[in-house]
């Protein structure tokens, strides 16, 4: 029975956060393609977990950790940021490259939301039965930071995307693709990160990780109403 509930708890954020993008979306994509994006999602899990390893350990060592701000900023950006997003990017382009329904801006949100809370419910659930002694705190910590906080950057990573297919095909927007979110993803972390090094930033870093996550939830309602305002136009 704890087992159920634990799996409920880790996948009721992500499955809440999908219900919402889904619902904004004014003219919904075939449940098919949607659930082949959270699929994508889903299959990056283990190809991700293997590159953070691997650059893990070349960084820290086997069992290495940061001791400092400046190494919680490298494996914030160096081991997460960068694998996890690249992999949410090249699962985004190989969905959408030849898929018939992407007609519209808002499209690219919600796909790239669909892969990034597939991968984020399968780190959910294994977060918490990794700490299945104190998962409750787990469960509450991660559904009010960590699942939005992949849902906004995934609503960045889809936004910068429609704007280069649909509007802007610049260099500079297709560079915005993926340093946008890195950057999201890579303060995020840091901020995270930095206040398990030093006790001294524990509390500076908490707060400001909340006010990051604040601003980054309104970004991402920024770019949500901005491209259904140009579907609408």
């Amino acid at each position: 029975m704890t087992t159920v509930i634990i799996l409920a708890a880790a996948l009721l954020p992500p499955i809440l956060l999908l219900a919402y993008i889904m619902g904004r979306d004014p003219q919904p994509e075939p449940r098919s393609w949607l659930m082949r994006a959270v699929a994508c999602g889903v299959a990056i899990c283990v190809p991700i977990m293997l590159v953070e390893y691997v650059v893990n350990t070349t960084l820290f060592g086997p069992d290495g950790e940061p001791t400092s701000l400046v190494g919680a900023a490298m494996q914030a950006f160096c081991v997460a940021a960068l694998p996890e997003e690249g992999f949410k990017l090249g699962a985004l382009w190989l969905l959408l490259r030849k898929n018939p329904y992407y007609d519209e801006h808002f499209d690219g949100i919600v796909y790239a939301v669909c892969i990034s809370l597939g991968f984020a419910a399968i780190e959910n659930v294994s977060y918490l039965f990794l700490y299945a002694d104190q998962w409750p705190q787990v469960a509450i910590s991660r559904a009010v930071l960590a699942v939005p906080a992949h849902y906004a950057f995934a609503v960045l990573m889809g936004y910068y995307y429609s704007l280069y297919h649909f509007v802007c095909p610049t260099q500079r927007v297709k560079a915005c693709i993926l340093l946008v979110p890195v950057a999201a993803h890579g303060i995020y972390d840091t901020l995270a990160l930095g206040s398990n090094v030093s006790p001294l930033l524990a509390t500076a870093g908490s707060m400001l990780l909340i006010v990051f996550c604040i601003r980054m939830h309104k970004l991402a309602l920024q770019k949500i109403e901005g491209l259904l305002q140009r579907d609408r136009q």
